[in-house]
This record gives structure tokens, sequence and C-alpha cells, in this order.
């Protein structure tokens, strides 16, 4: 028999998926691994990347084996592969012995297309000789195995030895959000160093990005939320503490929200994920332990109550709305205390001396970005390297410019009373002793001798705030690792010099609140007229959409699984739109596969068939 090739891919695109052509390098990687080469990946989120290694699974001799660092990752891949009528099983913790001793039949047999696995469980051991032939190998979110990422994984690190283990089996690695060096680590610590590398544009057209510093954030939150009523999102915080009060507070608003951390027992975790995954309103408050298992298609947003690590992180987060392609938003709210908070967790972490210097370096990046008055899509992508990147017109920095201000002389100020005040104090007394607040004690009496006191007399006090934070921003200044007292100190004095002399310009935005300019639901409307109606449905369309959808839900409700393993928003937005009359009309649509025509077809015909 002939060696399968793309045609043979794109004949299981259409027959299995129900798809009629690949999107973005697709084709090309899938080609690429079809020949027996390995190959390294880099797709946006929502690109279609596990399709990279599943087709070429279904396709070549053998089980491929396929490493995922999450069970409900893993889950959810192999209950939308099921459907779709591909053989695939998985072996982590959560598998019942039962289960176990079936998959392994199965495995022997040689009828499974697919087998996903942890890390910690290909490293067990036994697994390994019972593999048999294998098709391939691919490691799913790639970037877990290089300690430059921002999810690293010291499991994923064994992962190297399987080309020596498996030689002659192809080995493919995926990722969506990796930056050079992280690219160069996975491939060095996966052997890829030979691989064909293939690297996507990070840009997302239908993500709206849009960052503000914090001003009473539990307020702000609840405020963003509630302006997305109805709308399934995510918002993120840093601490257990603080998601719990973030579910408390929307719940206490009106919304459906649930709180997910890692201090929950399991059940209640995966109860949970389950029940957002199969609601199309409610809303997750999380820390990042609710990360890459995330695979519902239409989350409309997420927030950020408290910033990430890292522009890579926040990329990988940010991109889990919007995974169908539709309008979906992005909401970050930073301030100097967390890039603080960042810099103290980096540099206390146990990793080595030149780990924590990239992660500080990471962490200055991300808050340079959020408080930048550059575009936010076109900074992401610059940052992944995409020196071309165009405005994209839709961020809040595009849609309503901000104005920036000279504060160099204001700056220098600052930092003048940093010094004079012995670099002993935190930003309040600082700030206190450039307006030449009255002494509250007798060492504040000693410092009101110092030739700064009172030389700011004549700016605002918030003005002030802005400053500090502008320079703790650009790493001028710095804050003390201690918690309770964070101390203001020079950071830089390098550029502090050049302030001093006028060099080295400090440029900052206006506050808002002096502009007059529009506010973040105002901004959201403006994106909403500019793209019009997301769906494009008319009335007699939208009640055939929302009876699909019902009828969607039950059918998942039976099978135990999310309403979108069934059929994703846009194909149920596209049946609603072609109004099918018959089977073969209904195969034409994008989505629907002939296992899936075959199990659903005749009960969506009827449900059109009812439409009044």
């Amino acid at each position: 028999m002939a060696d399968p090739d793309i045609n043979d891919a794109r004949e299981i695109l259409r027959r299995v998926f129900g798809h009629r052509e690949f999107r973005g390098l697709q084709e090309d990687v899938i080609g690429e691994v079809l020949a027996g080469r390995d190959t390294l990946a880099v797709l946006p989120t929502g690109g279609g990347k596990s399709l990279c290694y599943q087709i070429p699974a279904m396709l070549r001799e053998g089980v491929g084996l396929v490493v995922s660092p999450l069970i409900a990752l893993m889950q959810d891949q192999v209950a939308a592969l099921r459907t779709a009528g591909v053989a695939a099983a998985r072996l982590d913790s959560s598998v019942p012995a039962g289960e176990r001793s079936e998959t392994f039949a199965l495995l022997e047999a040689g009828k499974l297309d697919l087998l996903y696995v942890s890390p910690e469980g290909l490293a067990a051991g036994s697994l390994r000789e019972r593999l048999g032939k294998l098709a391939l190998i691919a490691t799913d979110e790639a970037h877990c195995v290089s300690q430059w990422g921002h999810d690293f994984r010291p499991d994923y690190r064994g992962l190297g030895r399987l080309a020596e283990l498996f030689p002659g089996v192809p080995r493919i690695a995926v990722t969506a959000t990796a930056d050079q060096p992280t690219r160069a680590d996975i491939a060095a610590q996966l052997h890829l160093e030979d691989a064909r590398k293939f690297i996507a544009s990070f840009d997302r057209p239908n993500l709206s990005l849009a960052a503000e510093r914090k001003d009473r954030p539990a307020e702000r939150v609840a405020q963003l939320v509630k302006a997305r009523a109805g709308q399934a999102g995510i918002v993120y915080a840093s601490t257990r503490d603080g998601v719990e009060k973030i579910a408390a507070a929307l719940n206490g608003a009106g919304v459906a929200a649930l709180a997910y951390h890692a201090g929950l027992d399991a059940g209640l975790r995966s109860e949970r994920q389950k029940r957002f995954q199969n609601e199309d309103d409610v809303v997750m408050a999380a820390t990042v332990a609710f990360g890459m298992g995330v695979d519902k298609p239409d989350v409309r947003f997420v927030i950020h109550a408290d910033p990430p690590k890292s522009i890579e992180a926040y990329w990988q987060e940010v991109g889990r709305a919007g995974r169908d392609g539709e309008p979906a938003e992005g909401v970050a709210l930073y301030g100097a205390g967390d890039l603080r908070r960042s810099l103290m967790w980096a540099s206390q972490s146990d990793a080595a001396p030149d780990v924590k210097a990239v992660q500080m370096r990471k962490a200055r990046q991300l808050f340079a970005f959020l408080d930048g008055l550059a575009c936010r899509r076109a900074g992401v992508r610059r940052y992944f390297g995409e020196a071309d990147a165009a405005p994209c017109g839709a961020c809040d920095i595009c849609l309503d410019p901000p104005v920036s201000i000279d504060a160099t002389e204001l700056a220098a100020k600052a930092l003048s009373a940093v010094l004079r005040m012995d670099q002993r104090f935190g930003r309040g007394r600082v700030i206190d002793h450039l307006l030449g607040k009255p002494p509250r004690d007798s060492l504040d009496e000693t410092y009101a001798q110092r030739s700064t006191y009172g030389i700011g007399a004549d700016t605002p006090e918030p003005l002030w705030r802005r400053v500090v934070e502008q320079l703790l921003f650009d790493g001028v200044l710095s804050e003390g690792e201690d918690s309770l007292r964070p101390i203001l100190a020079i950071g830089d004095e390098d550029a502090m010099r050049a302030i001093f002399r006028k060099e080295l310009p400090v440029r900052m935005r206006e506050a808002q609140a002096k502009r007059g300019r529009r506010t973040p639901e105002e901004r959201r409307a403006a994106r909403a007229a500019r793209r019009g109606d997301a769906a494009g449905l008319d009335d007699a369309q939208n009640d055939l959409f929302e009876r699909l959808r019902q009828w969607r839900l039950s059918v998942a409700k039976q099978e135990g699984v999310p309403p979108y393993v069934i059929f994703s928003n846009a194909t149920l937005t596209a049946i609603a739109e072609a109004n099918p009359k018959t089977l073969r009309d209904l195969s034409g649509i994008s989505g629907i596969g002939e296992k899936k025509l075959a199990r659903y077809g005749e009960s969506v015909l009827s449900l059109i068939d009812q439409a009044p």
C-alpha cells in the first residue's frame, strides 16, 4: 500500500472532521509528519494544532502517542475524537482500572489511532514497554519543556529520551506561545535541533485588548463582568483568596460565578470545570491552575484582575477567549504593586540565577507592554519576533490613543527625594515629603530639614503617585522585598543620572479623567459598532440557532460531554444560516463529518422542519 500523503490527509479532514480545507500552516506541518520527519510547530491558540498530529496518527501505521500536561485537556480531546468516530483513549491517574485494561487490550490489538498520556505516566516505564508500534510521538503544550517558558514543568524535561527509545518514529512538538529563546530550548531539550520549524503569526484578529491601571480593582472587575452579562468568561487572580473574593462579589452582583484554584478539593474543581464547559453564561474566577485544560471555544472575555508573569503567559491566558474565531476581549488590570510582587517571586524562586534574571526581565517587559503607548496586538507580535506587525485598529490604544506628558522634571524631583531620604521609606512617606506635609514624628522632622522637603507642593498628590509608579515600571526605582513595608530605592543608577542630566526623558500617560476620554464600556460599544453583529443572523435564523443550542445541550448531557464536542457555535450558526433540508445539504457544513452526520443529522433536520 502506498504511503499516505497530503491528499489522504485532506480526505480525513473532510470525512472525519467535516472541514473542507486546512488553515494556515496546518497542511505544511501535516505533510512533514506524514513524510516521517520531526517537526516543531508554533501555531496560535484556536489555530488547530491538534489536527497536526491527530490526522497523521490516523494515517500512519501504529498508534499516535500524545504527551499532554493536563488530565482535563486529555479528557476533552479524547471525547471530541470519539464523537467524531476516531479510536482514541487516554491513560492517566483518573482512569479506572477497568478502563485501563480495555485501553491496553485495544493497544495490543492495534485498534487505537491515538493514545494520550501524561509525562509522569510515560516515565513510569511499564507503559513504554506495552506501546508497540508508534505512528508518531506528539508533545502538546511544548513550552512546558522550557525553563525559559511561562509554565515550565520539570517532568517534561525527560521527554528528550523518547528520541533514543523510539528511533525512527517522527516526533512533533506543538505550542501556541514561545519566544525565540523558548523555541530554541524546546528544540534542544526534545532533541529537535534538526527538525523543521513552522512559526505562524501570533496575531489573533478577533481579540480586542485593553489594559488599565488599578483603581478600586474589585469594583472594576464587577463593572467589567456585568457589562458582559450573559457571556462566558474567565477572571484571573493571582491568589486563592483573591479568587474567592472575586467569585463572591460577582455572585453578590447577580453574576453566575464559580471559584477555581488548587486549594479546592479535586472533585469540586472537576465539577466546576464541567459546569463552566457545559453552560453558556458562567464566569470562572480562577488562578492559573485553571489553565491549559480550558478547551471551551466560546469564551467571550478574559479579565486579568492581577497581571500574569510574562507576555507569554498573558497571550496564552487571554487566548482562551474567542477560540471559535468570533469576537472576544481581553482586559488586564495592573499596578506597581503587582510588578513588585512579580519581581519578588522571581527573585525568591528556586531557579538558577540566569533563569531568575530572565524571569525578572520578562516581568518588566510585561509591565512595559501593559503601561505602554503602542498598539496592544502589535506589541505582542513584536515580542514574539514579528518585526512588521501593524496596528490592529481594535485595541484600547488604537481606538482611543492615550496622550503622553513629559514627566522628566517631576521624575528628577522624586528621585532626589528618595536619595535625600536615604532610601529608607515607602511610597507614601516619600510623596508626603515631596508635598511638604506636616511631620508625623521625630524622624519626619529630621528629613523635613532636607532640601527636597516640599519641592513638589505645587503638584497634586495623585500625579506624584503616577510619577513614582512610572519610575517603578521603568525600573529606575525599585521596591524592597518586604511585603509589609516595601521601601523605595534606586534601581538603575545610570538611568537616574541620565534623568538628572535630562538625557533620558520620562514620558507617561496623562490621567484619563483629565481628558474626558471614553470609558472602557464606550470603547467596547465602539468596537461592536465597527464589527457589526458578530453572528449576522436575522430573527428567524437566531430562533433556529437557539433551538439548536438547546438541543445540543440536551444531547451533551445525555452523552456526558461538553456541548462544543457535539457541534461548535460556529457550526450551529452555519446551520441556522444555510437552513439545510437534506442530509446532503447538512454534510456540506463545516464541522460535520460523516460520523456526526450519521449520529445527529436526522435530529437536526427534524428541528429545522419544526421551525415556525
